[in-house]
């Protein structure tokens, strides 16, 4: 794996013979029509008998005195017949009522269980990209005290740009989640990037009014920094960018003297991808599932299917709470999230992990 790159590990599905609460509903349902069936081989049996109690009386009122006390017996079998008969009925009628209800009971802890592994799942997603991030900020506070920046910022002077723009390359070429590196001078003008042949029109632009830069100027010191919601940005070729920045200060000291302003720009589409498409989703499940990460304004950061990424905004009411799941009564979709519980110092920005399952068809 490259340095600097943060993917999940994906590992191959092993066939599982666990019983599963499937496997108990399946179970429930051969226990139905085993019942049934022999409630009615009862019913059946019942009615042969009956049928016979009759035919004998018939004899019997045909042999006349001497059939008397075969008409007895017959009598009897009649009555046991009916008293079968009833026991049948009465079995057949308790027993769906009680299979009704286990059928309910089975399909109410499977749909809970179904649900809250999909919240599961849905912790997983927004887990990997937090870890992931976290690197980011540590990577931006680290690399804007580099000496190479810090002069540059300090005195801009071509010899110490073309330094800087050296070591932001070297760096580049070392972290490959990276599309662009830009040092900025406290008045939003990029001196130096890591990547000026690829991308020629960035070094002189004026950056001022980005909400990124102004917010990086506020920071208090070196170890704050500031980590801006995804993007396309058109200097980088209108890529997906997460555009992470931290403070340049004098002597790279936490409390030194601001400088300038160092903003890296995440590769967003391939790492964001490869988590969300890498969520471990049943095979049988992958067609109607989505794995989504979302923003704090429930805006698609990411979709397993490639969907709405950076347009779509979801609906799904999260209430007060910071995990749950939703289920739509009219078609049966299932929403499933959790809020990033962020990661070390990374706080996570209010984003969701989000998976959507569409009832599945039967």
């Amino acid at each position: 794996m490259l340095a600097g790159t943060t993917h999940p590990r994906v590992i191959s599905p092993q066939p599982d013979h666990t019983p599963t609460m499937t496997h108990v509903a399946s179970e429930t349902a051969a226990l139905i029509k085993i019942a049934a069936d022999k409630t009615r081989s009862i019913q059946a049996v019942t009615g042969q008998v009956k049928m016979l109690a009759l035919n004998a009386l018939i004899e019997a009122a045909r042999a006349g005195e001497n059939g008397r006390g075969f008409s007895v017996v017959a009598q009897e079998v009649r009555a046991v017949g009916v008293q079968v008969e009833d026991i049948a009925k009465a079995l057949d009628a308790e027993l769906a009522g009680r299979i009704t209800g286990l059928q309910h009971m089975v399909q109410h802890i499977t749909s809970a269980a179904q649900d809250e592994r999909l919240v599961d799942l849905a912790l997983n997603a927004v887990e990997l990209i937090d870890r992931n991030l976290y690197e980011r900020t540590c990577d931006v506070r680290w690399w804007a005290t580099d000496s190479a920046v810090v002069d540059c910022a300090a005195a801009p002077d071509a010899e110490r740009v073309a330094y800087a723009t050296q070591r932001l390359g070297i760096i580049l070429s070392a972290y490959t989640v990276y599309l662009d590196l830009w040092l900025c001078a406290l008045d939003g003008t990029v001196i130096a990037s890591g990547r000026p042949e690829r991308y020629p029109s960035v070094v002189g632009r004026n950056f001022v009014n980005e909400s990124w830069f102004q917010q990086a100027r506020g920071l208090k010191d070196g170890d704050g920094y500031v980590a801006a919601d995804v993007t396309r940005q058109d200097l980088l070729g209108g890529q997906q960018v997460a555009t992470y920045c931290a403070s340049v200060r004098e002597g790279g000291r936490v409390q030194g003297r601001e400088l300038g302003v160092l903003a890296i720009h995440f590769d967003w589409e391939p790492q964001a991808r490869a988590i969300v498409e890498g969520v471990r989703v049943a095979p049988a499940d992958r067609a109607r599932t989505r794995v989504l990460l979302v923003d704090a304004n429930k805006r698609v950061l990411a979709a397993s299917d490639r969907q709405g990424v950076l347009s779509e905004r979801l609906s799904f009411d999260s209430g007060h709470t910071s995990n749950g799941s939703v289920r739509d009564a009219r078609t049966g979709t299932v929403t499933a999230f959790h809020r990033t519980p962020g990661y070390e110092t990374y706080a996570g920005l209010g984003w969701w992990g989000v998976i959507v399952q569409h009832k599945e068809h039967t």
